[in-house]
């Protein structure tokens, strides 16, 4: 008998070249990031941007992922409530950057942009 194969784990989360782009920006500004999305209304839809440490997460929280951001020498954490993972455990996000304003905690909010959520069914 073999040993069973372990299954792998679908990449849940990544970003676009813009996106990147701007996370690259930002670390050399505030040093090393996290996200954490709530999936609460308005701002909370979005994916909050805060240095490594700023935002504290704990049981009822689900980390993602750890983006790989080439330049920037630490992965960004990913981090969802427990509860919007629960809604979302078949989809795949990908972080990207629009122009607008977002919410005044998120890094990016200075910059006229904000990070905004593109999903997609995972395996589709």
């Amino acid at each position: 008998m073999g040993t069973p194969k372990k299954r792998e784990e679908p990449e849940r989360v990544a970003v676009t070249p813009v996106a990147a782009e701007l996370l690259r920006r930002l670390t050399a500004k505030h040093g090393p990031l996290m996200f954490h999305q709530s999936g609460g209304c308005c701002d909370g839809s979005s994916p909050m941007c805060y240095g490594r440490g700023e935002f504290r997460t704990g049981g009822s929280d689900v980390l993602l992922g750890e983006l790989e951001i080439e330049g920037v020498a630490e992965p960004v954490p990913f981090w969802m409530s427990a509860a919007q993972f629960a809604l979302w455990s078949h989809t795949h996000l990908t972080v990207d950057v629009v122009e607008g304003r977002g919410s005044g905690f998120s890094l990016e909010a200075p910059e006229g942009v904000r990070f905004l959520i593109r999903s997609r069914l995972i395996g589709g």
